[in-house]
Formats: structure tokens, sequence, C-alpha cells
């Protein structure tokens, strides 16, 4: 795995300013954030709903 350091995410955060500007960064990192929890609990939950095997949907 690449090593990041505070070079490279400064230069990460700058070009993230230019195409999304400063008022959409709070909107992106929340979306970000939720959809980074959501697999996280996903992959953590032993009854997964939306699991592709019948047993567990109940589904035949």
């Amino acid at each position: 795995m690449p090593n990041i350091g505070l070079p490279e995410l400064l230069i990460i955060v700058v070009i993230a300013l230019v195409f999304f500007g400063p008022g959409k960064l709070p909107e992106l990192g929340s979306a970000m954030g939720k959809a980074i929890r959501g697999f996280k609990k996903s992959m953590s939950d032993p009854d997964n709903k939306t699991a592709k095997d019948p047993e567990k949907t109940g589904k035949p």
C-alpha cells in the first residue's frame, strides 16, 4: 500500500478545492463518511439482509 504523507495530502486537498469549491467539500465529506460507515456495517453484520444467499434472505 502506498505511503501517503503530508505533502501528498495537501496536494489532494488543493485539487479537491479547485474541482468542488469550498462550499461543496463538507457535503462531499459527509456523503463519503456515510458510505464508508454503511460499507463497514454491512461487512460486519452477520445477519445481512442484502446477501445473495437464499437461506439468509428467505427467498427461494
